[in-house]
């Protein structure tokens, strides 16, 4: 009997505790529940971005992100940012190890590399959630897609084009640049300012100027399916290049070796007033007369047939890494780039016109004499160019590199520009080829 009112006592006990544990544990998910949430708001999140670009980049940027921090106290933002080469030497370890910053500003030139890899990520699940686009036109919008998927968001419109010093212009007896002026007249005005004892200005980079020139021949520099080159006179490439070694040749423009003791663009020549002007592009013309702390102009690109050549470029994505573990979080903080008014007062148009109607609209009554001018030019080539021909294909990156060398060996006279038509020709095709479907 005794052992019966053991075993009973034990069993009420253990049922006691049990149901005294149940209850703890119930009443504990409720109340925790509500927490929980709260935690996950106030979680606090780590975001890593990247981004290339001059010193006014990285100051303004730095900026914005304190401003993000200051509104979204539980995201922390580092910040990684280098010169152009350096920036792509860095990225490249950081996605082969699946260790990319989770938002990162991508160039059109390795935009279908890093997306076909799956080192970014597609966008579309973000709009109009963490991402608003409703200001932003489709055409704009859509230069970031692959296919049905959107691997970018563009961060501005960009036009190519030649800024310059237009008083510095006429000391060599030119009072101004026409906007129908050929590459005859470039060569004409630059040799010229070498017997001046100036530059004409700082050399072309090879990609972006050959393929313009391509463009005006009804061309461009990739074929469609980006399997090989999109042109197959070879005669193209030697004009070309043949004008911009022979001005190197007759020291109208400085030589490779003159580039390379350059440290930034306070040393530019542009800058140091022994130069005339320089090519780049129209998002980049702020930083430059900022620098130089001078009144300078923009004009558009040589011709015949200008138009054709001309087009409006993405100046740059806002990317998204695969391996990103606060997505949402990151898709924020774009948002807040391409759409925050006060944050955009910091870049007024430096990553290119704003994508925004909204945007812009607000930046137009803030915009100094240089922003205008950027502006204006950019309004100017949607009616003066044709359409945009997409991302650069998969290798683009590795070609660039090969023309980059290539165009070196030129401007120093070590090749011959017949001889690197035909090797620029075997090493650009070698390396599309792998895009064979």
């Amino acid at each position: 009997m005794k052992k019966i009112l053991v075993l009973l006592f034990s069993f009420v006990l253990v049922f006691s505790l049990a149901a005294c544990n149940g209850s703890s544990s119930t009443s504990g998910n409720n109340s925790d529940s509500e927490p929980k949430e709260d935690e996950k708001k106030d979680e606090k999140v780590t975001l890593r971005i990247a981004w290339w670009g001059s010193q006014p980049r990285h100051d303004y940027t730095l900026e914005i992100i304190k401003m993000y921090e200051e509104k979204n106290p539980n995201v922390k933002i580092e910040a990684e940012y280098a010169a152009w080469d350096d920036y792509w030497k860095k990225l490249a370890p950081q996605a082969a190890a699946n260790e990319l910053p989770d938002i990162v500003q991508m160039d059109l030139s390795y935009f279908s590399q890093y997306a076909q890899n799956g080192q970014v990520t597609d966008l579309t699940p973000y709009l109009d959630k963490q991402i608003n686009t409703k200001d932003i036109a489709d055409t704009i919008i859509s230069g970031g897609k692959l296919g049905d998927k959107l691997y970018g968001i563009n961060a501005g419109v960009n036009v190519v084009g030649f800024h310059y010093d237009q008083e510095l212009l006429k000391t060599i007896g030119v009072d101004s640049l026409d906007e129908n002026w050929t590459w005859d007249d470039y060569k004409e005005i630059a040799l010229k300012a070498k017997d001046a004892g100036l530059f004409m200005d700082t050399g072309m980079k090879a990609d972006v100027f050959f393929n313009y020139y391509l463009r005006t021949q009804g061309k461009s520099l990739y074929s469609k399916d980006g399997a090989s080159l999109g042109y197959t006179d070879d005669k193209l490439f030697e004009d070309f290049f043949n004008m911009t070694s022979g001005l190197v040749k007759e020291k109208a423009v400085p030589t490779p070796d003159y580039l390379a003791q350059l440290k930034g663009i306070e040393d530019d020549p542009v800058v140091t007033q022994k130069a005339i002007g320089i090519w780049q592009w129209s998002n980049q013309f702020v930083g430059l007369q900022q620098v130089a702390n001078r009144p300078l102009a923009i004009n558009n690109m040589p011709g015949p047939d200008s138009k054709q050549g001309l087009y409006l470029k993405p100046s740059m994505f806002w990317s998204m890494a695969n391996n990103s573990k606060h997505k949402e979080e990151a898709a924020k903080f774009i948002d807040f780039l391409i759409n925050d008014v006060e944050a955009n007062k910091l870049t007024l148009g430096d990553r290119g016109v704003p994508g925004s109607s909204v945007v812009k609209d607000a930046l137009k009554p803030l915009l100094s004499p240089a922003q205008v001018q950027v502006f204006d030019y950019v309004d100017w080539a949607e009616e003066n160019s044709s359409s945009f021909s997409g991302p650069d294909p998969v290798g683009a990156g590795e070609v660039i590199e090969t023309l980059d060398s290539i165009a070196e060996q030129m401007a120093y006279g070590n090749l011959k520009v017949e001889d690197a038509a035909k090797q620029f020709r075997q090493q650009a095709e070698s390396v599309l080829a792998q895009n064979k479907k």
